[in-house]
């Protein structure tokens, strides 16, 4: 292995390596592009999470769902313009990417795509 590699963001491993533009890590199965220290989102190994027209969301914003969506085991879905506030942006399964509560239904998990920073 190469000395001049860095260790993995996530579980701080120092076996990474280079796989084409990638850097991978074979503990964890992690994968980031090697960035300039100039970008500061992703030197620092963190994900920047866009809402549905490009607007950089964070921790505790309010957003608004663009879009109907179906839940299951409701017989109604989310309404288009449902407000949500308080959103904590998570590493979820299937690309839901934000961990919220919405009134009327419960704790839940929104893709970053179908809503808008309010």
């Amino acid at each position: 292995m190469s000395d001049n590699l860095p260790p993995c963001p996530q579980c701080s491993s120092e076996y990474t390596y280079e796989m084409n533009a990638l850097m991978v890590c074979p503990e964890c199965a992690h994968e980031w592009v090697l960035a300039d220290s100039d970008e500061a989102p992703a030197a620092t190994g963190e994900r920047v999470i866009k809402d549905a027209v490009g607007n950089v969301l964070a921790d505790g914003d309010t957003v608004t769902v663009v879009k109907a969506l179906k839940v299951k085991g409701s017989p109604s879905g989310i309404k288009a313009g449902t407000k949500v506030r308080n959103i904590r942006l998570v590493d979820g399964v299937d690309g839901h990417d934000i961990d919220c509560r919405i009134e009327g239904f419960g704790a839940m998990q929104l893709k970053s795509e179908f809503v808008k920073k309010a």
